[in-house]
């Protein structure tokens, strides 16, 4: 089931960056939440899209949300990713593609890859905007506009 505009994000756990378990709970329907699924770390339209999310992560801040990046890596990868490009934000590791499987995220490339999707999360944990592109750069710009309606 491919989750869109109007539902309710279900509860997930998944370890962050730090190894640490991350409970959806405490963040989405507290605040609201850009959450980004990508293909992989270290990959150049991955690291384009982290890195715009970073250079305008304040800008998120200052409207009251959170960025979170998601893809199947390791923690272990999401920690050097995360130190080598200074990413301020949570990156969750989806192993087993769980989280990415309870959202629907579609596979890009003619099933080649796991899809690029970002979510808008209202503060109720609405999704209020799904975005989905391999166009890495785009999911910014959109995901930006779609918090200032809210």
């Amino acid at each position: 089931m491919e989750l869109k505009v109007g539902d309710k994000v279900p509860e997930f756990t998944a370890e962050d960056t730090n190894g640490n378990v991350f409970h959806s709970q405490d963040v989405i329907g507290k605040k609201s939440v850009v959450l980004y699924f990508y293909p992989k770390d270290n990959t150049p339209g991955c690291t384009a899209q982290a890195c715009s999310f970073r250079d305008q992560y304040e800008d998120f801040i200052d409207l009251g949300a959170e960025v979170i990046g998601i893809s199947s890596d390791s923690v272990a990868s999401h920690q050097k990713f995360s130190k080598q490009y200074k990413l301020p934000f949570i990156l969750l590791s989806d192993v087993n593609k769980k989280i990415r499987k309870l959202f629907g995220v579609p596979t890009g490339m003619f099933g080649l890859l796991p899809g690029r999707v970002t979510y808008v999360i209202n503060k109720e944990g609405i999704i209020t905007m799904v975005f989905d592109s391999m166009l890495a750069t785009k999911h910014i710009t959109k995901a930006l506009e779609a918090i200032k309606k809210y």
